[in-house]
C-alpha cells in the first residue's frame, strides 16, 4: 500500500457498475489499488432493458485493470437473489472478504414520466422503478453484509440522486421521488445496523451528471459537452462521473470513514473536505448552485459555483 495505491489489498463490489457513477467508482477505486468486482446486466453477448449495447461490464473491467486495479466483471442481475448469493460466495471463495459495497443499481430513467400524476402513472411501470432502484439494493445488503462486516473497516456506498436536504422536494414523479429518496434513508438505517461492527454506510449522489446517457440526450460527448448549455444553461454546472468516483475511492481511503456514518453526501461536498477535483480540474457543488440559483432565484453564473 502507498499514498498512491491506498487500496492496495483492498476488495470491493461495485453493483450496477456497466456506466455512468458506478462505472466511473469502480475505475476509481481501481486506479487506488482495489480488486473490483463490477456487475450489472449489460455484456458484450446480452443487452438489458436500458437499451444500450455502447457499455459493458467486460469494458468496466477492463478500465478498473488499465487504471491500476483488478477488475473482475460477472454479469449478475441483482433482483436475482440467487444471483447475487452466487456472486458473494464466489468474492468469498476467491478473496476470503469484501471492504467495499457499492450499491449502484438503477437503469430506470427509461420508465420515468416527468409532470404525471401518480394515479396515471402505469403501476407495472411505477413498481419496476422501485424493484430496480430499491429492492435491488435491499437484496444485494442482504447478501452481501455478512462478508462484509467479518472484518471491521468495511464501508457500504448507497448511491441516489439528490441530497437529504435537496431531496426534501417533490423530485416531479411518485415513483422516482420513492425511489431516490430509499437510499438515504437505507444508507441511515445501516448505519445503526453497522455501528457495533465497526463498518460505515453512507449515502452519495453526483450533481448534474454527464453520464454517457445524458450526453447521448443532449446531443454532445464529453469533449464538447458545453456546446449543450445553449438549450440547457444549467449544464453548465454539469460533472463528469469521474467526480463521484473520486469521491468514492477518497471515503475508501480514509481512516476516519466513520465519522460520516449513516449520513446523506454529495460529490461536490466531499471534494471541499478532501481536495480531489473533477476531471478537467474543476470544483463543481451542482446542489448548491441548485439551492440558490435554480430554487433560491439568485443570480450567479454556474462558474461560481465550480
Amino acid at each position: 500500500m502507498t499514498t498512491e495505491t491506498p487500496l492496495q489489498g483492498k476488495i470491493a463490489l461495485v453493483a450496477g457498475a456497466t456506466r455512468g457513477a458506478g462505472r466511473a467508482i469502480a475505475v476509481q477505486l481501481g486506479a487506488a489499488g482495489a480488486t473490483v468486482y463490477v456487475t450489472g446486466r449489460t455484456t458484450r453477448e446480452r443487452v438489458s432493458e436500458v437499451g444500450r449495447a455502447t457499455e459493458t461490464i467486460e469494458e468496466t473491467a477492463e478500465l478498473v485493470t488499465a487504471a491500476g486495479g483488478r477488475g473482475i466483471a460477472v454479469p449478475t442481475d441483482h433482483l436475482d437473489t440467487a444471483a447475487v448469493r452466487a456472486l458473494v460466495a464466489r468474492i468469498d471463495e476467491e478473496c476470503g472478504r469484501l471492504d467495499i459495497l457499492v450499491n449502484d443499481v438503477w437503469g430506470g430513467e427509461h420508465l420515468v414520466l416527468w409532470d404525471t400524476k401518480m394515479w396515471d402513472t402505469d403501476l407495472d411501470r411505477g413498481l419496476r422503478m422501485l424493484e430496480l432502484g430499491v429492492r435491488s439494493h435491499i437484496i444485494t445488503s442482504s447478501c452481501a453484509l455478512p462478508l462484509l462486516v467479518r472484518r471491521p473497516g468495511g464501508l457500504v456506498v448507497e448511491v441516489t440522486d439528490g441530497t437529504a436536504e435537496t431531496n426534501r422536494r417533490f423530485r416531479e414523479n411518485f415513483y422516482y421521488d420513492l425511489t431516490k429518496n430509499a437510499p438515504i434513508r437505507m444508507a441511515f438505517a445501516l448505519g445503526e445496523d453497522l455501528k457495533d461492527t465497526g463498518c460505515t454506510a453512507v449515502c452519495v449522489t453526483p450533481g448534474f451528471l454527464r453520464s454517457e446517457q445524458m450526453l447521448d440526450t443532449f446531443g454532445v460527448r464529453e469533449d464538447n459537452w458545453r456546446d449543450a448549455i445553449a438549450d440547457q444553461p444549467h449544464f453548465a454546472i454539469a460533472e463528469s462521473p469521474v467526480y463521484l468516483g473520486r469521491a468514492v475511492a477518497a471515503l475508501a481511503a480514509d481512516p476516519d470513514r466513520a465519522r460520516w456514518n449513516g449520513r446523506s453526501l454529495s460529490s461536490g461536498q466531499l471534494a471541499k473536505e478532501y481536495g480531489f477535483t473533477d476531471a478537467d480540474g474543476s470544483r463543481p457543488d451542482a446542489w448548491a448552485y441548485f439551492e440558490d440559483v435554480v430554487f433560491g432565484g439568485k443570480e450567479a453564473p454556474a462558474d461560481d459555483y465550480r
